[in-house]
């Protein structure tokens, strides 16, 4: 048997693959007090002895964005001290002339310096001096260490490994590659965010698997060492289920939209989703190799407002799991979700299979509270609060299409999490897609796209066969895949290409043009150890749902138990042999 869990802001999501291929899913209310107490009830409920689990988790996201990390310390080369604080000095907001810079994870008098030096190419300038340093990080929790070109010689950072005690990240471990202050940020966030996941995988069962950020899996060990690869591992579930779909629905590349109770993560994903080591989470650089995810503040959870000039706002405030919509019955703001009910698109015993009873009054009055103030009946207040989060929405999925020179209209979009349907069409028409896919385990794409990973471990660094050497040691059996981060020689930037691969037609391909007469350089080298899993088939019998009289048109509402998809007049219905519904519309 193998379990797929994904923990998100308001539900956890379960789909378990028995031992005869049958996929079943299970919702259960996510406790952000207790996270790890909501995942052993699901492994009670599935009263398995045995059972290969693979879990992805947002305690190191919600610890980063809600600054809930360990006391940290920062140690660097004497004189950098106030590197993670000056950052690369880029302006977030072009035209603001003050704008309000993140606070670093790590506050300036933990930031220590050493007396050491190691060149550009890797010569040792000066020994390194220790000192007294071990006695002045007591007191913290965690430890970030990141020296001077380190990734060319990582002799003084080992030598501070062996010294130092406590949760200790260091850079040449973390993300040993070029550019000081991206490297030092990803070793922080590791840093910062460590201590939580270790103790929280320490209260789960020993052999659990993880979800890291680039698609792929992590044991639990190596993502107690490495925590800041675990940033995005619920979407990154997501992302990658969202491909198969796409794959046994015909395409070959699609816009995914996962919108859950907190959030909407979108991305333009191929054959295999896309990666990038150019993220930033909150603001802060993430120098490990990523899905390209673009995430907004909109969820069912989000709360709608009206703020001090008259206008309605939806988000990015959550509800989350507690207090949660007040449809729940307890919460008492008006929430994308009581719009919903408002509106009649969920009924009182629709929510989670009939198991989670919704009260129709009380999200009548949450929304009457805000029409009260826009001058507007229940219903119309309700319908703004939809149009407004489909706006925010919408900018997200042309952050990563159109402002990329991609056109969304030669994309299906796929509609998943466990509002995602309620709204996918209504932005396809809004953006001119004409498919719209909807996935049988809608609800619980992202617990299904985690029993679909691969095992994974990425590498990085300056020489092939040190890094292969490595992967085989740490992932016996993998299959090492060579890549290479290239640039024009002069530019800023790279891109990141198979070893061997066209390196011109890449650039032409982003960028939109070539030269190929001009030096490339090459800055970093990257190895990729992958050991395949079994798959589940996803197929049509899984996961029943409710049709509305058979109907292949809409207006339509068709529910199973983790979503609801609304289909509006003009648009025809289908159903794939994966189970997927086929939403079309002939508007161009």
């Amino acid at each position: 048997m193998r379990l797929g869990i994904d923990s998100g802001g308001t539900f956890t999501d379960f789909v378990v693959l028995q031992n005869d291929g049958k996929l079943e899913s299970f919702k259960l209310r996510s406790n952000p007090a207790s996270p790890a107490s909501v995942i052993l009830e699901g492994l009670r409920r599935i009263a398995a002895k045995r059972a290969d689990v693979v879990h992805g988790s947002t305690v190191a996201t919600n610890a980063l964005l809600e600054r809930k990390g360990a006391r940290t310390a920062f140690v660097t080369t004497k004189g950098f001290e106030d590197l993670i604080a000056i950052g690369r000095q880029n302006r977030p907001e072009l035209y603001n002339l003050t704008p309000a810079l993140p606070v670093p994870l790590v506050p300036r008098e933990l930031c220590f310096g050493v007396d050491e030096r190691i060149l550009f190419d890797g010569t040792v300038e000066r020994p390194i001096e220790i000192g007294d340093l071990p006695q002045r990080l007591k007191g913290v929790e965690a430890v970030a260490i990141c020296l001077l070109h380190s990734h060319r010689n990582d002799a003084h950072e080992r030598a501070l490994l062996k010294v130092l005690s406590g949760y200790v990240s260091a850079s040449c471990e973390i993300s040993p590659e070029f550019r000081e202050f991206e490297r030092a940020s990803t070793t922080v966030i590791n840093a910062y965010v460590g201590p939580l996941m270790d103790r929280y995988l320490a209260e789960l069962p020993p052999k659990i698997a993880i979800m890291q950020s680039n698609g792929g899996l992590l044991t639990a060990a190596e993502a107690r060492k490495h925590a800041v690869r675990t940033i995005l591992s619920g979407p990154a579930g997501g992302i990658v289920g969202a491909v198969e779909i796409a794959r046994l629905a015909g395409f070959e590349q699609a816009l995914t939209f996962d919108m859950g109770g907190t959030s909407t993560d979108v991305a333009l994903a191929g054959q295999a989703p896309r990666l990038t080591t150019e993220a930033r989470v909150d603001h802060f650089p993430v120098r490990v190799p990523m899905l390209d995810i673009h995430t907004v503040g909109a969820g069912g959870g989000s709360i709608a407002r009206v703020d001090a000039g008259g206008s309605l706002r939806v988000g990015p405030e959550s509800a989350g799991a507690v207090p949660g919509p007040a449809c729940y019955g307890v919460g008492e703001e008006a929430t994308v979700t009581d719009a919903h009910v408002v509106l009649g698109r969920i009924g009182a015993d629709q929510l989670a299979g009939g198991s989670m009873h919704i009260d129709i009054a009380a999200a009548e009055r949450a929304v009457g509270r805000i029409a009260a103030k826009l001058g507007l009946s229940t219903k119309a207040a309700a319908g703004a609060i939809i149009r407004v989060v489909n706006s925010n929405m919408e900018r997200a999925i042309r952050a990563v299409s159109v402002e990329r020179g991609e056109d969304p209209r030669e994309f299906p979009l796929i509609a998943f999490g466990g509002c995602g349907g309620l709204h996918a069409c209504e932005i396809a028409r809004e953006l001119g897609i004409r498919t719209v896919i909807v996935p049988r385990l809608a609800g619980a794409l992202s617990a299904l796209g985690m029993l679909l990973a691969d095992r994974t471990r990425d590498y990085s660094g300056a020489d092939f066969a040190r890094l292969e050497k490595q992967a085989r040691k740490d992932v016996r059996g993998a299959k090492l895949e060579r890549f290479a981060d290239m640039r024009y020689r002069g530019q800023s930037y790279e891109l990141t290409v198979p070893w061997g691969g066209d390196f011109h037609a890449a650039h032409e391909r982003v960028y939109g043009y070539s030269d190929p007469k001009r030096p490339v350089e090459t800055v970093t080298l990257r190895v990729r150890a992958v050991v395949k899993t079994p798959k589940p088939a996803i197929k049509a019998g899984d996961a029943p749902r409710v049709w509305t009289g058979g109907r292949k048109h809409g207006p339509a509402l068709i529910c199973d138990y983790g979503s609801t998809t609304l289909v509006p007049e003009g648009w025809t219905i289908r159903e794939d042999a994966a189970g997927s519904l086929l939403l079309s519309s002939g508007v161009r």
